[in-house]
């Protein structure tokens, strides 16, 4: 563990984590262009600062983390707000759970809650993305209160979809505004057992400077993501330095009210298409959806946006399809079903069909959490 380490060698790790991790976002571009991968660089810049288990971090450092929830929950909010109408009469929900990118095994059910609750989920999200943030800079108990709601709703979130590791970092950064003695009520074990407390008495002034320094960059770099989250045309997960340092958030926009799902397909000799199956993304209905999140399938990703703006795909899928085409061992191994079994198919094409949620009934009949795709 870093913690254990030297205070310097400790900040050398993170700095050296932090800035591979940001070459591989650089380098792969439309592959890595997703909001969590950019929240990821510029918390893991964060945590260089926050020292090993002889450092109390100190509050600037602390208040910088919060800063990035800030704007994390806010920048989701107000894209909301300002997007689709369903957010504002509240209705969004009976969507969403059934067009989002990758459903989870428990997203048939959330889907078929009560559309009254659904309302509910609604304004509750607004009040904990446009309201609660506030409070996260107030003194305790009020801070680690709002911090508190923000985490159940961010598990709420993992519960009902795969959206990678972004539910997960902004539980870790919740977790900072809860105090201590909270996590010695609420954990089983004794606190050391999952926690490694700071055992020095003060900070090295050095190290100080360095966060208060930190603290001032930041605030300068703050100025475009602050005056793009006041903006009416406000932008979505944009960076606006080239070390990703202070970055803008938010996701969904707009909510797609039918799902239309890409399955590709190849023809064997025998002249039968058959359906390339992926790991994630919805594809076979007799397939339950599977739990993958905080692990990200990027291809799957990927292609639920092809369905959205085929343009998006342009540069990729053909390259995709020639690769299947080829049997491409290594493109292969990116999906959990090849119908040829390494084989080089005849053709391949790629097919748009109109994907819904079975009904309870349906579901008691066939055990099948997606009605037969339709063509699209």
């Amino acid at each position: 563990m870093t913690s254990r380490l030297p205070l310097l060698l400790s900040a050398a790790v993170w700095l050296v984590l932090w800035a591979l991790y940001l070459s591989v976002v650089d380098v792969g571009q439309v592959w890595y262009s997703f909001g969590w991968e950019t929240l990821l660089c510029e918390v893991g810049f964060l945590a260089v600062f926050l020292g090993n288990a002889d450092v109390v971090p100190p509050l600037p450092g602390m208040l910088l983390l919060l800063w990035v929830l800030f704007r994390l929950e806010v920048g989701a909010g107000l894209i909301k707000l300002r997007g689709d109408p369903c957010w504002r009469d509240l209705t969004c929900l009976d969507f969403h759970h059934e067009t989002q990118p990758m459903p989870g095994p428990l997203s048939w059910f959330f889907h078929h809650l009560p559309r009254p609750l659904h309302r509910v989920e609604v304004a509750a999200n607004h009040v904990t993305q446009l309201v609660l943030p506030f409070g996260l800079f107030l003194p305790q108990p009020v801070s680690g209160s709002c911090a508190a709601v923000m985490l159940v709703t961010q598990l709420w979130l993992v519960a009902s979809g795969n959206f990678a590791w972004l539910n997960w970092l902004a539980v870790l950064l919740a977790t900072s505004a809860i105090p201590d003695g909270a996590w010695v009520r609420a954990l089983p074990r004794p606190v050391e057992d999952w926690l490694v407390p700071a055992q020095g008495d003060a900070t090295p002034y050095p190290w100080v400077v360095a966060v208060l320094l930190l603290t001032g960059l930041v605030l300068v770099l703050s100025r475009r993501p602050v005056l793009n989250m006041l903006s009416p045309h406000q932008a979505m997960n944009a960076s606006f330095d080239p070390l990703r340092l202070v970055n803008t958030y938010g996701a969904f926009g707009s909510v797609s009210k039918v799902r239309h799902e890409v399955v590709l397909e190849g023809r064997g000799q025998d002249g039968v298409w058959r359906e390339y199956g992926f790991r994630g993304k919805p594809g076979f209905p007799s397939r339950w959806p599977r739990q993958v999140a905080p692990y990200h399938l990027r291809l799957d990703w990927l292609m639920w946006f092809v369905s959205l703006s085929p343009g998006y795909a342009r540069p990729w899928l053909p390259r995709l399809l020639r690769r299947l085409l080829e049997a491409d061992p290594r493109t292969l191994r990116l999906l959990a079903h090849d119908p040829f079994e390494g084989r080089r198919p005849v053709a391949v094409r790629a097919l748009v069909y109109r994907y819904r949620y079975t009904t309870w009934a349906e579901l008691r009949a066939s055990g099948r959490l997606l009605a037969p795709g339709l063509p699209g």
